[in-house]
């Protein structure tokens, strides 16, 4: 195959996928171990459905950094394709899991409770997990979705058939799009009820003698899952109407497009999806820190020495203090 820009292109991007996914995904453990938070875990799949994303697509940098002479047999193509779509698949349903984890907690906040529990949250990502690999396994069970005439170069169109593309748009990506907004209008509702009750009390003056409330997390989350749909949406959107163009249009040549340019931009969804959620979320911004300095303080040690020994200790103290209130505002 022999595209060394490609495959240096990809040998980045999975090294910060996996970097990135990795570092959340041990500080959302921390998170929930102490504060026994299961709606975290549903965030916990999605870095670990992203982190392997980013692993799977590591076995395809040797493929562009391969000789022209290099030739890859159909069977062994079709399972790696198959591996890279199926995490994939787990990360847009995860995103779709947490859009609905938050409308729950939103719209029933005292139900929420009662029905998020372990036998629940384990049943729901287990059975998104069986989901995810049917349609990243489809190819392999049903064979009509391969390619006949295979040249040796694998590729997600040189393997696949692009009706299997019409087909996951159809069964799986049209359907979530509709469910995104949905639950995003009903969350959007909910949201323009409490700014109006709170413009309500700031204007009979019922701040002096009960403070308005502060911008509550619920406000934070819709805020997080709607970057995350927005991401997602313009992330893998071009990738998806590409390929029914290329459905529809059969002189069309557009493989080279949707595999150089726009199925890259797709996998940038799980490098942003990570970075959304280490930014808008606190107690996950404060973890990702707090595991940060430790690093620092552990192959720095005597970086560390010296900063004390230059400087008094409640100095070093005031200035560790308003780091953390910068963090936090």
């Amino acid at each position: 195959m022999g595209n060394v820009g490609f495959g240096v292109i990809l040998a980045i991007l999975a090294s910060l996928i996996i970097a990135v996914n990795a570092l959340v995904a041990v500080a959302l453990v921390q998170l929930i171990w102490k504060s026994g938070c299961l709606g975290l875990c549903f965030v916990l799949n999605l870095a670990v459905a992203d982190f392997l994303v980013g692993f799977t697509i590591t076995g395809l940098v040797t493929e562009e950094l391969s000789g022209p002479e290099h030739r890859t047999p159909q069977k062994y193509c079709v399972l790696r394709m198959a591996c890279i779509t199926c995490p994939s698949a787990a990360s847009v349903l995860t995103v779709i899991l947490v859009t609905f984890d938050r409308y729950l907690a939103i719209k029933h906040p005292f139900r929420y409770f009662k029905i998020m529990r372990s036998p629940v949250i384990g049943a729901c990502i287990g059975g998104l997990w069986l989901l995810a690999c049917l349609i990243g396994f489809l190819p392999v069970i049903a064979h009509r979705f391969q390619q006949e005439t295979y040249q040796g170069f694998c590729t997600f169109f040189g393997v696949f058939q692009p009706t299997y593309m019409l087909t996951v748009f159809c069964a799986a990506f049209f359907p979530a799009f509709f469910v995104f907004i949905y639950f995003h209008c009903q969350l959007l509702k909910i949201a323009s009820l409490h700014a109006q009750q709170i413009r309500e009390q700031e204007h009979i003056g019922l701040e002096a003698t009960c403070p308005a409330p502060q911008p509550s997390s619920d406000t934070k989350a819709l805020r997080t899952v709607t970057i995350l749909v927005g991401c997602f949406a313009l992330s893998w959107s071009p990738f998806f109407v590409g390929s029914i163009i290329q459905v529809a249009c059969q002189h069309c040549v557009l493989q080279c497009l949707l595999e150089r340019y726009l199925w890259v931009l797709g996998l940038c969804n799980s490098l942003v999806n990570p970075l959304v959620y280490a930014y808008w979320q606190k107690e996950v911004r404060l973890q990702i820190y707090r595991i940060c300095m430790c690093m620092r303080n552990r192959v720095f040690p005597l970086f560390r020495v010296n900063s004390h020994s230059r400087a008094p200790s409640r100095v070093v103290a005031s200035v560790h203090a308003i780091s953390l209130a910068q963090l936090e505002e």
